[in-house]
Order: C-alpha cells, then structure tokens, then sequence
C-alpha cells in the first residue's frame, strides 16, 4: 500500500473504460479487457436495465413498506442554528434532552471564536491525508493535548469515532482471530471486527463470568467494549475486563466516547473513575463530538502502538485530514472542559435530581449515573407515542428502536446536559408524569416482567 496516492495500488494495470452499452454487456476479462463484443453478447440476451433498475428500487420500496410496519422507519429532524438546549428544529423552538453535547460546548462562544481564528489560520480544508500533505500543526497540537489529558505516550486523530474503532481492530486483528465484545458495544466496534475478517464472539452485557467461560481455550486477540454504553449510560466492568484479558493475553480496547469529559476527575473518562491506567487499557478510544462539542475521534496509548496504527489503520492511511480549523477549535475546548469544572458539577446536580423525580413518579429508568437516563418502553409503537406527546408539548426526546437497541427493549434515551437548568428538569419530569395512563401501566408491566 502507498498513502502517497490516497488509494490502493491496482492489481493489474485496466484496460480502457466501458463508455456503452454494448461496452457494459461483453464480459470482462482478468486484466480487465474486453474478451466479448456486442456481436457475440447481444444486447437483448439480457433485461433491459429500466426492468432490472426497476425490480431492484420494488424490492427497496418492500423493505421500506416493512420498517414502517413495524415501526422501525427512521426520519431526519433540520436544525435550524446552533446546537443547544434550545434548539430550532422544523422551525420551532423545542427544549433538548436527546443532544450528546454534555458540557454545552458545541456552541460556546470561546470555541466558535477558536474556529474562526483556526480558519484565518489554516483555511477550511485540509486538502489530503495525513500521511500526504494534510497532517497541520493544528493536528499536531490537538493529539499531544489529548495524549497529555489521557495520560498516556501519544494519540492519534481519526475523523470519526466509527473510523478510529475500524481503524484499531483492522490493525490489530488479522483474519480468523478471536475478538470478544459486549453485547450492547457501540456498532461500530462490532463492524471493525466483521471488516477484519475476525472471529466476533459477543457476550452479555457486562457479564466478565461469561466472558470468561466463552474464552475457553480459545484464548483472544482483542477484547473491545464501552467505556459508558451509549444506550444505557452504565458502565463496563473494567477493572474485570482487564484481569481476564491479561490473564488470556488479549489486548483491551475501551471506547469511552460518552464517558470522557464528563466522568472522573477534569473530565477523564470511566476509567479515572475505576482507578485505572494505560497498563491495564492500552487502548483508549475518545471521541470529540459529544463532551467536547467539536467533531472527531481519537485512539489514545504507546507510541508503539499508535506508530502501526499510523503504518495499518486504513480508515487513517484513506482518508483525508479533519479540516485543521477543528483541531485548533477542539484544543480550545479540551483546555475549557478541563479548566471549567463547575460543568461537571452542575451535570451531577441535574442527573441526581432527575433521578430521585422519576423515582418518586415510579418511572422505569435504567441504572445509570451518567447524563444518559434511559426510560424503558419495551414495544417501539410505545415508544414514538411518548417522544410525540413530549415533542407536542415542545420537548425534544427521540425514540430508540432497534436494531439500535435489542428487539423488546426500545425506549427514550434521555440526555442531559451542563446547559439545562433545574426548571428544565421539573419541566421534563412534570410531562413524564402526564404521560397516558395506558402508557404508564405498560412501563411498570415491562419493568416487573
């Protein structure tokens, strides 16, 4: 492979490219010339491609016809300004609790002036790879800042937390190798070991006795999970996990996306808070688009580490740089989530206060001390019908359904943040409590089940 071209070196140099019909229906050949013609592969020997195009978009619009069914179909809400606890959207001032912005950064006057000068600075795109010409000072900065902030060698910026998971496990897995996950990991966790051509084993939900009886003999290269898991706000069994993955010499891959800048002392994730390190995690993921308000990811630990991922990790080597503006931009907001600790403070205030209304309402929260309170729902009917009521009622809570979560276990995944006020959490409690009664009996139902 060679990052000086953006791409991987063909196998074989092509022939010219088809530019007709008769072009498209002759066969092609190893090298990829032409080994038929129009004359020997006549054109009508195959469907005509508005039957075959329209066969293909039928079989589509059946899928859709499904998902609407069964209640599964997904829709886009526009934003209309910044992100915020109050945001416009569809044209109409709503109060927020669905944003990952937990610190209330995205829109913070000292980050948006940090973007600013980042684009008097280095413009607005990087123009390449890092390994070309895209890698800036800007980019330089930003993962020695988050290298210094996690504690360990070095860090390694990716453009999203989806391409950083990927990135690792292709690396780091080769074909046929064991890689054990937590049931409700992130996807994307779950893609980078299917992209890697690995052997995914999942296990129940933080169940490390179980883990351990599917290790067996097999032993693992990788074990991956959560840090805070992003449907339900608990957290992974870290401590645990790092005992059974030194005992069966795996590494130990923590995606703490939703936990860094929000938990631990100065915003250090789950595993400040579970006292540990880069010894027992040598793979710590983050990702700058929630806490910190900006966009991207990184994967933080050894230089040695973080060197084969600059050599191995494809969604690195392919891809062009995070615009140098937003590096710059999410330097400002690190020192700001650092710096303003009251942030934290406040976001425990909130969560304990919503916590003790829902229970004094008989609410079926999931466990979680985290911004993310998922309220159970079960049956993903139920679930739109209460993210309705509360969007008509000017509240913005979104529904999750599966395949986002499992069948059965849909839900409003509730999300708070450093920007809400106290009034706003007495609001959102008081339409909880308004909900159908109908609705509130098949809440307790699927919590006692």
């Amino acid at each position: 492979m060679s990052a000086e071209t953006d791409r991987e070196p063909c196998a074989a140099k092509r022939g010219p490219l088809p530019i007709g019909r008769a072009e498209l229906d002759s066969e092609s050949g190893p090298d990829g010339g032409h080994t038929g013609s129009s004359a020997t592969q006549p054109e009508e020997s195959l469907p005509p491609l508005t039957d075959l195009n329209g066969r293909k978009t039928a079989a589509l619009e059946q899928e859709l016809a499904r998902l609407r069914r069964e209640n599964l179909l997904r829709t886009r809400r526009v934003m209309d300004g910044p992100q915020g606890v109050r945001p416009v959207v569809n044209g109409r001032r709503l109060l927020s609790f669905c944003s990952n912005d937990y610190l209330g950064l995205a829109a913070h006057p000292a980050v948006v002036d940090a973007l600013h000068d980042g684009v008097e600075r280095y413009g607005v795109g990087s123009g390449s790879a890092h390994l070309v010409s895209g890698h800036s000072e800007a980019h330089q900065r930003l993962e020695r800042d988050l290298a210094d902030f996690t504690g360990r060698e070095r860090a390694l910026l990716f453009s999203t937390g989806y391409m950083a998971n990927v990135g690792v496990i292709s690396a780091l897995c080769s074909r046929g190798e064991h890689l054990f996950a937590d049931r409700l990991n992130h996807a994307s966790l779950n893609d980078g070991a299917k992209l890697a051509g690995a052997k995914l084993r999942r296990y129940p939900h933080c169940d490390v006795d179980a883990l351990e009886r599917m290790l067996g003999a097999n032993g693992a290269t990788l074990i991956a999970t959560d840090g805070v898991f992003s449907m339900d706000g608990d957290l992974a069994p870290l401590p645990e996990l790092a005992r059974v993955a030194r005992e069966s010499g795996a590494w130990l891959l923590a995606d703490d996306a939703h936990g860094l800048g929000v938990i631990g002392n100065g915003g250090r994730g789950s595993l400040d808070v579970l006292g540990l390190d880069d010894r027992e995690v040598p793979i710590l993921v983050g990702t700058l688009g929630k806490a910190f308000g900006t966009f991207g990811a990184f994967v933080a630990g050894s230089s040695s580490l973080i060197e084969t991922l600059i050599q191995r990790a494809r969604s690195y080597i392919y891809t062009t740089a995070l615009p140098p503006a937003v590096a710059h931009a999410t330097s400002a907001a690190l020192a700001l989530s650092i710096r303003e600790s009251w942030r934290r403070d406040h976001l425990r205030s909130l969560i304990g206060r919503f916590r003790r209304g829902a229970a004094a309402l008989g609410l079926p929260l999931i466990e979680s001390h985290t911004p993310i309170q998922p309220l159970l729902a079960g049956d993903s009917l139920l679930a739109l019908e209460w993210s309705q009521f509360l969007e008509s009622q000017g509240v913005l809570v979104t529904a999750i359904r599966p395949p986002t979560v499992p069948k059965g276990s849909a839900r409003l995944r509730i999300t708070l943040s450093a920007e809400h006020q106290r009034d706003d959490i007495d609001h959102l409690l008081s339409l909880l409590a308004r909900l159908p009664r109908r609705q509130h009996a098949s809440m307790r139902s699927k919590e006692n089940a």
